[in-house]
């Protein structure tokens, strides 16, 4: 599988445990789901929106690539988060419906990314003002990678809400080697 490939992988990922981990917090009447758990960004919605927020971030930096990805132009006239524990949303259903139109746009913008692209160099500013240059492909992966990261520490929340996700791993959707 080459990195083309293993990114549009890792898109359908996202976007198949994202509906999974909205359709069990869904089932939680809204004081699970907003109470503070200690977690990282304090409850689900915190964590999940946290997730919305960092993905926001990232797609407007990968926006800045020379390949000018066309998927990207929604997300890059979005409003810029101004920080990572922000709630875009108090409402777990306009949440998820936001979640679903950013993993469409994900999924299209990973199915236009070429092996060229990878080798870029892509120049950035953090939250925290710091400038970094780093390659493309390495980005990408971290991007995936927090993801993972965070739906993680939801899933753990809606489990110890009495809430199974179900299958969870990454090898449920890599396809069997012919």
């Amino acid at each position: 599988m080459g990195c083309t490939q293993h990114i549009r992988l890792m898109a359908e990922y996202n976007a198949w445990m994202n509906i999974k981990v909205f359709a069990a917090a869904l089932t939680l009447p809204e004081t699970e789901r907003v109470a503070d758990k200690k977690a990282f960004f304090g409850s689900i919605i915190g964590t999940l929106n946290h997730l919305l927020v960092a993905d926001t971030l990232w797609l407007k930096r990968f926006a800045g690539h020379p390949a000018l990805y066309t998927a990207l132009g929604p997300v890059a006239r979005l409003p810029t988060p101004t920080a990572l524990d922000q709630q875009l949303f108090t409402d777990l259903q306009g949440l998820y419906e936001h979640r679903q139109w950013l993993d469409t746009v994900i999924v299209e913008w990973a199915e236009a990314i070429t092996e060229p692209d990878l080798t870029h160099i892509l120049h950035y500013v953090s939250t925290k003002g710091i400038p970094g240059d780093k390659d493309f492909f390495s980005l990408i992966m971290h991007f995936f990678n927090h993801q993972t990261h965070h739906r993680g520490q939801a899933t753990t929340l809606l489990c110890q809400a009495g809430v199974d996700v179900g299958v969870t791993d990454l090898v449920a959707l890599i396809p069997n080697a012919l």
